[in-house]
């Protein structure tokens, strides 16, 4: 299976996967089911669900130096047979803005599901916007003012390893994959369709003005 993003601003994912009666090998392209950004706010008021951009890294002064991720999930249960075997994943993003040059953006397995809202940032979108009901932010999975859904842990649960990590620079398509890490997690969500949770983009959180601008789905 191979997942990719790039070549239209919408995000794309393409896999190849094989089956085995009869033996031979498939590709399958998917656009992303969903995405969203969460934007380092202590009351979790912000999101950016009908955006047309997500963000991974931390913005500079204006923005008070917090730590935006993205979050992107695609439906692979929907896109491939089961009992199908994944081979290989690639995934394709266009960065379309960034105020410093190549950054490491990593891609984190989900743990929790999260929701994308009818929210739609103003301007660049690099400061959110406030959250809709069913919207994903940094302290709710799903935004409701009156019985908000949580993440365990502010800003998102996901993985501690690693799936995949590429090294992001000046505005262009940049593809993740394959790794192994990738083709597992894509692998279970399609074995297990339930724990499909999709990735978080986390970039470079330690010093500001590191964030980068993906176009949406």
């Amino acid at each position: 299976m191979k997942l990719a993003v790039g070549w239209m601003a919408a995000g794309v994912i393409a896999m190849v996967w094989v089956l085995s009666f009869p033996a031979r090998a498939e590709v399958a392209t998917l656009s992303a089911a969903k995405d969203n950004t969460l934007y380092e706010d202590p009351g979790g008021a912000l999101s950016n669900g009908s955006g047309t951009h997500f963000f991974a890294g931390r913005v500079g002064a204006m923005g008070d130096g917090r730590i935006r991720r993205g979050l992107l999930a695609f439906d692979i249960a929907g896109a491939l047979p089961a009992g199908s075997r994944v081979i290989s994943v690639e995934l394709s993003l266009r960065m379309s803005q960034t105020a410093t040059g190549q950054r490491p953006v990593q891609l984190r397995k989900l743990l929790s599901d999260w929701g994308e809202g009818t929210s739609e940032a103003g301007g660049g979108e690099g400061a959110g916007t406030d959250a809709e009901p069913g919207d994903a932010t940094w302290i709710q999975r799903f935004h409701d003012p009156n019985a908000p859904v949580l993440w365990t842990s502010p800003g998102g649960d996901f993985s501690a390893t690693t799936s995949a990590v590429l090294s992001i620079e000046s505005e262009g398509r940049y593809s993740w994959g394959p790794t192994p890490g990738m083709i597992a997690d894509v692998q279970d969500w399609l074995d297990q369709p339930a724990s499909n949770f999709g990735w978080a983009l986390i970039g470079s959180e330690n010093i500001p003005m590191t964030a980068k601008r993906f176009d949406s789905h």
